[in-house]
């Protein structure tokens, strides 16, 4: 087995899967509040309140020492997740149940288990898959149970073409244009912990990272399709919540968030429609 700090491209990080981490964190009404203005909602939430959906990614986040943070400004590879030997890391996708309400200003526990760790080739180059599961109690109570994707992938080399994404699709009952400005993606990554410098250092995304531009945080996007599909269903709870990434976003480039219906009466399908028609992401929406 290859050491973890230096694993090799067939290493299979079997050791990793089934490990397990506790976080405690508090649902603070301030970072609640500071939220509901990043989002430019007109009423600040209170005490009590349920917490929207997506927004739980606000909390057990881990701010690193400066000492301790890799040169893509997110922590040391290593740790909880395996330092699985590739540069560059995406939240892909996750599949989300909201199973009951989490009250802001309520504690609340969370624990953490990888499921799986898979290494597979793409057109470019090596790419792992990590899979982990959380879940996230207040009082004793499960609250949400989630399954996050993470891919890993290969330095960018600048060399042959990038991929052509796919066409967004035809049909939104609903339709909402979003335009991500600097403000928006620094505050949200500020209230994430997220150091990632793809989402506010310019020439680090386009030289170190192969990026156009500032890139959308892919949670934010999915939380906006979140609130999105529960103000098409007042009087409902989102149950679950299934999401993937498709395609980046960037900064000052207006994109849409659409949706239609589903197969069932309590369904929606959403997805996010890049500036040129592209899917950046899709989603599927469950009401109780």
């Amino acid at each position: 087995m290859a050491d973890a700090q230096n694993p090799t491209p067939g290493s299979d990080f079997s050791e990793a899967v089934g490990r397990t981490e506790e976080s405690f964190d508090c649902i603070a009404l301030d970072r609640a509040c500071a939220m509901a203005a990043t989002l430019g909602l007109g009423q600040p939430p209170s005490a009590g309140d349920p917490l929207p959906p997506g927004w739980h990614w606000l909390f057990f986040n881990r701010f690193a020492p400066r000492g301790e943070l890799g040169a893509d400004g997110h922590p040391k590879r290593g740790g909880f997740i395996p330092d699985v030997g590739l540069p560059r890391r995406m939240w892909a996708g996750g599949r989300l149940q909201y199973l009951a309400p989490l009250a802001i200003g309520a504690d609340v526990a969370r624990h953490s288990e990888i499921l799986s760790i898979q290494a597979k080739e793409g057109r470019a180059g090596r790419l792992v898959f990590v899979t982990i599961r959380h879940r996230i109690s207040s009082g004793g109570t499960l609250c949400i149970e989630e399954e996050q994707d993470i891919v890993y992938r290969e330095a960018d080399t600048g060399q042959g073409p990038k991929p052509t994404p796919a066409a967004a699709p035809e049909g939104a009952a609903w339709s909402e244009e979003v335009t991500a400005d600097p403000v928006l993606l620094f505050r949200y990554s500020a209230l994430t912990s997220n150091g990632h410098r793809i989402h506010y250092d310019q020439p680090y995304a386009r030289a170190e990272e192969g990026y156009r531009d500032l890139v959308v945080h892919g949670p934010l996007i999915s939380t906006l399709l979140q609130n999105f599909a529960a103000s098409l269903k007042p009087g409902a709870a989102l149950a679950r919540f299934d999401y993937r990434g498709m395609a980046p976003l960037f900064v000052d480039r207006p994109f849409r968030i659409e949706a239609a219906e589903g197969e069932g009466p309590d369904e929606l399908v959403l997805w996010a429609k890049g500036p040129d028609g592209e899917h950046a992401m899709k989603a599927f929406a469950v009401f109780s």
